[in-house]
């Protein structure tokens, strides 16, 4: 069993900077998938970015060039540095750790993007 916790969000205005964390606790973080998810209002849930065990990196196209996945296994913690936020960006972010069948989400943080 995982136990995700993240942090971070908040409101911003277009063109800001947030950065959002997860802390992981009950297993082996290392050996876990991490993503970020969003969700908008009305809007299926989806990917924004995940980093692997191993360390590899895949984005939405919609986030690319603008925000960064990275994780701190020695913390079990895993970031989203978000860069050059628009008014589409808001949604609630989630993270998500996975390991073969096993999958595990947080409970959601809010950002807003708006002046």
């Amino acid at each position: 069993q995982v136990q995700l916790v993240e942090s971070g969000g908040g409101l911003v205005q277009p063109g800001g900077s947030l950065r959002l964390s997860c802390v992981a606790s009950g297993s082996i973080f290392s050996i876990y998938s991490m993503g970020w998810y969003r969700q908008a209002p009305g809007k299926q849930r989806e990917l924004v970015g995940s980093i692997t065990s191993a360390g590899w990196k895949n984005y939405a196209d919609s986030v690319k060039g603008r925000f960064t996945v990275s994780r701190d296994n020695a913390k079990n913690t895993v970031y989203l540095q978000m860069g050059s936020l628009k008014p589409e960006d808001t949604a609630v972010y989630y993270c998500n750790a996975q390991h073969g069948l096993q999958a595990y989400w947080g409970q959601g943080t809010q950002v807003t993007v708006s002046s």
